[in-house]
């Protein structure tokens, strides 16, 4: 009470289907992870694609202002305003928004995790004509060295594992290629490909969020 705390965001409401707060509850007591809090913010139904999959500070904005406040006040927490204390988490397109949040504002997320990230070319904007594509072909390579640390995984028959590349609707090659810019740049990261998998299988996520989690915060300490 009284100290403030580190922040999950999770898009899709992420850790309510994955058992998220029974995992941070047992790895909490086993020392593995920080106290923290666990913010599940579900989707817009028919605008999920809007939200997530448009590459602009719009939702991040949107959870800075009006959800974390919101959840502080009810849950009677203050949650930490250091990056390095905050993490988004997310799949398919929830995975791209959680990379987006972190992009936009890096003052104030330093830590991400996505499953089967559509890093795809799915939604343009004059912002990002290649949707989050651009964070492939041109965002993360023409751009310094952000102090981000991350997890990202791909399945083998992931969404569009058939489709050519040159059409950037392909979820295993995108991870790939993101996977390949963020050894070149230096970013810490850890990257998983599942074989015989397909789009954020159920499986998978439960076998491999307690690991992956243990990676992400890896290095934190209140004192930071």
């Amino acid at each position: 009470p009284g100290t403030d705390a580190p922040v999950i965001v999770s898009a899709d409401a992420y850790g309510m289907r994955y058992n998220l707060p029974t995992i941070l509850d047992n790895m909490i007591y086993d020392q593995r992870l920080p106290a923290m809090v666990a913010v599940m913010i579900d989707n817009g139904g028919s605008e999920r694609s809007m939200e997530y999959d448009t590459v602009s500070d719009k939702y991040v904005q949107f959870v800075e202002e009006e959800v974390l406040p919101r959840a502080e006040k009810e849950a009677s927490v203050k949650l930490s305003r250091d990056p390095e204390a905050r993490m988004t988490l997310g799949g398919s397109s929830g995975g791209a928004v959680a990379l987006t949040m972190a992009w936009y504002r890096p003052d104030l997320y330093h830590r991400v995790l996505t499953y089967s990230g559509t890093f795809v070319n799915l939604r343009s904007s004059p912002e990002a004509p290649l949707g989050a594509y651009e964070y492939i072909e041109h965002l993360f390579p023409n751009t310094a060295k952000k102090p981000f640390r991350l997890w990202i995984q791909v399945s083998e028959n992931d969404n569009g594992a058939k489709t050519a590349s040159e059409n950037r609707r392909n979820w295993v090659i995108a991870n790939l290629r993101l996977a390949k810019i963020l050894k070149d740049k230096g970013y810490h990261y850890q990257f998983v490909y599942t074989k015989g998998a397909g789009h954020t299988q159920r499986k998978v996520i439960n076998n491999t969020l307690p690991q992956a989690l243990e990676y992400v915060w890896q290095g934190y300490s209140s004192q930071n």
